[in-house]
């Protein structure tokens, strides 16, 4: 593979693309299914058998090297794409701080407010609630408009959000912060969708996963900091209600400065996509005629696809349970350790930071094994047991057990973010990264809103270890789920070669009709 900046050859991937070769096309939301002439009745485009005999799981690809299936493709890395993932991150990071900074003050917040814990929560909660209606529209954006636009409208909106907060600094504007965490929510609906984008699009089969943990790991990053920061710059002073509002002032403004340089520099660094793919697999996905796209078709290749389907649940249930637990971290903490507001939040550092450096190492192992089922499985399994020991031995009345059992718990249920993101895009392709990992955060947000709700009633009317315990019954249920997924690597199987496919486009709007529009496959094996 080489590098695009220098034109320098490089180790890994390499190809070579005829002169003449016909312009690649790619098939996410093609119609499934369709054989070749002879009337072939069409076939699931899930994770189920299908009757074709050379290649069952590779139904609705694409031919590589202009249907000609001896044909390699030139593959080239982009030295841009560092910058692409290190600015994404960066803006991800500052949405992932404004979501988490009111929560873990919601003491402070509630005072300066004038309102109740619940209604602190519902400024966390908008996030998932906006998320939940505005998935759908911002991943056909995506598709159809491409990542740049889509990238600059999330740190835009970011930049936006954050300064309408600064008009909020006096106490009675509550609907007014309420209103500017919600541009932020719809800020985000464009982010948490691009790691996997941004990975695919931008980086080589041997380095993909490692940059979509990367890309994951800077919105972990942000909620780190939000855990960190704000109890330092904001102190609890109920009785100087001016000196909180100057130190919030601090806060607000720093955001909305660092924001608006995002904002610039997302501008300048993102393009749509490099000169050259990074990988096979996006070879034979670049350059479709639009008009053979149907991002409805697409929608339902999905939901017909069972394991995505499981996948979908399982992460769902667990990445809800770390949203739920983040917002509600400080009422847990202060209601067994009265006056811990600091110590509060940096548990929360300490989840958070250790599952970032879990993020890297399942991006760095998935790298080198692809064992993304037997990995996703077994880091769910340990996400649970964190969670007990977590529950049980939150009440003790040491404040360095619950430091060690929280960053143990981080470690596992953050780490799990980017397993999830990655195992989607290989179990659905060639269907669009941006589709599937907005799917997946549209399903996290709604267990999120579910569990952040119950688990706020049970700790509110009973205790931390009731709510708790709710969310280990549940993620239980997801490991049965994880524990059913079929594991099919069809990304990878294009990568390393195991499959040859010769793929001709099939219109979303026509019928079955001669060789010449007719899907065909053929396996190597």
């Amino acid at each position: 593979m080489v590098e695009d900046g220098g034109e320098e050859e490089a180790e890994g991937e390499s190809g070579e693309m005829p002169a003449a070769a016909a312009p690649l096309q790619r098939c996410n939301g093609f119609l499934p299914g369709k054989e070749a002439a002879g009337g072939g009745s069409a076939a699931p485009a899930g994770g189920g058998e299908q009757p074709a005999p050379a290649a069952p799981e590779a139904e609705a690809m694409l031919a590589a090297g202009g249907g000609r299936p001896e044909a390699r493709l030139e593959t080239r890395l982009s030295r841009r794409r560092l910058a692409v993932l290190a600015v994404f991150s960066c803006y991800s990071l500052v949405n992932a701080f404004q979501w988490i900074q009111y929560s873990i003050l919601s003491n402070v917040f509630a005072g300066f407010y004038g309102v109740t814990f619940p209604q602190i929560d519902w400024l966390s909660m908008v996030y998932m609630v906006a998320y939940v209606p505005l998935i759908l529209p911002a991943t056909w954006l995506l598709d159809a408009r491409g990542l740049r636009l889509t990238a600059l409208l999330g740190a835009g909106l970011n930049a936006l959000g954050a300064w309408l907060k600064c008009g909020s600094l006096a106490p009675q504007r509550y609907p007014l912060t309420l209103a500017a965490q919600a541009v932020c929510a719809v800020a985000q609906v464009f982010i948490l969708g691009l790691p996997s984008r941004i990975a695919s699009v931008w980086f080589g089969p041997t380095e993909v996963s490692t940059a979509c943990a990367v890309a994951v790991l800077g919105n972990q990053l942000g909620t780190a900091i939000g855990f960190l920061l704000p109890p330092v710059l904001v102190p609890n002073t109920p009785n100087d209600i001016d000196l909180m509002a100057h130190n919030i002032g601090i806060m607000f403004y720093g955001t909305a400065i660092v924001s608006t340089l995002l904002f610039f520099l997302t501008g300048v660094v993102f393009d749509e996509k490099p000169k050259y793919p990074p990988s096979h697999s996006q070879a034979v996905l670049q350059n479709k005629p639009p008009e053979d796209y149907s991002y409805k078709q697409s929608i339902i290749n999905l939901f017909k696809n069972i394991p995505f389907i499981l996948l979908l649940i399982s992460y769902g249930i667990m990445t809800g349970a770390f949203y739920s637990v983040s917002t509600l971290l400080n009422q847990m903490i202060v209601t067994h350790y009265e006056g811990e507001e600091v110590n509060a939040g940096r548990i929360g550092l300490t989840l958070v930071v250790a599952g970032m450096v879990g993020s890297i190492i399942c991006g760095l192992w998935l790298d080198y094994t692809k064992t993304y089922k037997q990995t996703t499985l077994i880091v769910y399994i340990l996400s649970f047991i964190g969670l007990l020991v977590f529950t049980f031995t939150l009440d003790l009345g040491y404040l360095i057990v619950v430091f060690v059992t929280g960053g143990v718990l981080g470690f596992f249920m953050t780490g799990y973010l980017p397993l999830g993101f990655e195992f989607a895009v290989e179990i659905t392709y060639p269907e669009s990264e941006g589709t599937s990992s907005g799917l997946l955060n549209a399903s996290a947000q709604i267990f999120g809103i579910i569990f952040t709700l119950v688990q706020g009633k049970l700790t509110t009317n009973y205790s931390p270890r009731a709510g708790n315990i709710f969310l280990c019954a549940w993620i239980f249920v997801g490991i049965i789920l994880t524990a059913l997924i079929k594991s099919d690597l069809r990304r990878h199987n294009v990568n390393s070669g195991i499959m040859n496919l010769d793929v001709k486009a099939v219109p979303v709007d026509s019928p079955v009709e001669t060789e010449s529009t007719t899907l065909k496959i053929q396996s190597a094996l």
